[in-house]
């Protein structure tokens, strides 16, 4: 039980520490931002993308089979998809 008390003091420690150093410069990134800003540049494998879409492996497959526009590159010889990317192609494809 300690040892959770200790962790959230821990933690809460750190965001405000993070929110006082940038209490005079409202335009800095939060750490929300800084996630975020990491989506930008991760990868996703071909093999795992049902995972981040949220659906089965066999309609991950379909979906790539009838849609090749969706946002890839390959290196290698390996597909992968940038998730920053795929997220937005995803929020289109409903338009």
């Amino acid at each position: 039980m300690d040892l959770f008390i200790g962790i959230g003091i821990a933690a809460a420690g750190y965001f405000i520490g993070e929110g006082l150093k940038n209490f005079k410069n409202p335009e800095a990134k939060g750490v929300m931002d800084k996630l975020d800003e990491e989506d930008l540049y991760e990868l996703i494998k071909e093999k795992d993308i049902h995972y981040h879409i949220g659906v089965s492996k066999e309609d991950a497959k379909e979906l790539i089979k009838e849609h090749p526009e969706i946002p890839h590159i390959v290196l290698n010889g390996n597909v992968y998809y940038p998730k920053s990317k795929l997220k937005q192609w995803l929020s289109n494809l409903g338009d």
